[in-house]
């Protein structure tokens, strides 16, 4: 059963987790395909790009593991600016998802574990003005495997001094909830991102939100006011 009081810290997925890039990268994409004739654009997009993620990851992981990860960097941002992805200048984030952090950031120690380059990580961060509530970053750059692989949550976990089990793990999709697992860390998944209800109850999430802005409702309620 889900534990609050087992947790210490909260580590955040980016993209479909605290940064609305997903519906950012499905609008353009649909707007491609409503060009090419699909009968229901924005349904084949969002399929399109969901299916995309874990492939992309494993294609990460491959390119780091033969030294090739810098040069697809530069390729990946040419990618993103076609497909519509956000750049550092037109990052939007979930409602909802700042407040929170800050609320969060009073009881938790609070880091990001993303597949995205770091630079851009932490360009969101600052856009919104939330930087200083993270301890950690840790960008595709910073382990030899990426999600659903345990290391990016076992670095963090490390990188704060506390073990896994003392970690959740904030994401909207099966990758993220794999990742939290293997490492041994909660797996807390977010239904506003790509993620399906039943995909993420089938990976044993161990509790589904609507959103990470309800985090601070289970995880630090504000306290009871006496008359």
């Amino acid at each position: 059963m889900f534990n609050p009081d087992s947790i210490d810290a909260l580590l955040f997925d980016l993209d479909g987790t605290l940064m609305d890039s997903d519906d950012q990268a499905v609008a353009a994409l649909a707007q491609r395909l409503t060009r090419l004739g699909f009968k229901n654009p924005q349904r084949a997009a969002r399929r399109f790009v969901m299916l995309a993620e874990t492939p992309g990851n494993s294609a990460l992981t491959v390119l780091d593991m033969v030294g090739l990860d810098n040069l697809f960097t530069g390729l990946s941002n040419r990618v993103h600016r076609w497909r519509g992805a956000p750049s550092p200048a037109n990052f939007a984030i979930i409602p909802g998802c700042a407040e929170a952090v800050r609320h969060l950031a009073g009881r938790y120690r609070l880091g990001v574990v993303t597949t995205r380059a770091q630079r851009e990580a932490e360009a969101f961060l600052e856009q919104f003005e939330i930087r200083s509530q993270f301890e950690i970053v840790v960008s595709r750059e910073s382990t030899w495997r990426i999600k659903p692989h345990p290391a990016p949550v076992r670095y963090a976990s490390r990188a704060l001094g506390l073990p896994p089990e003392r970690c959740a793990m904030v994401g909207d999709t099966t990758v993220d909830v794999l990742s939290a697992r293997r490492a041994g860390a909660w797996a807390v998944a977010v239904l506003c991102g790509f993620g399906e209800l039943e995909e993420l109850q089938r990976v044993q999430a161990h509790l589904i939100l609507d959103s990470p802005a309800d985090l601070p409702a289970i995880m630090a309620p504000a306290p009871e006011t006496s008359l």
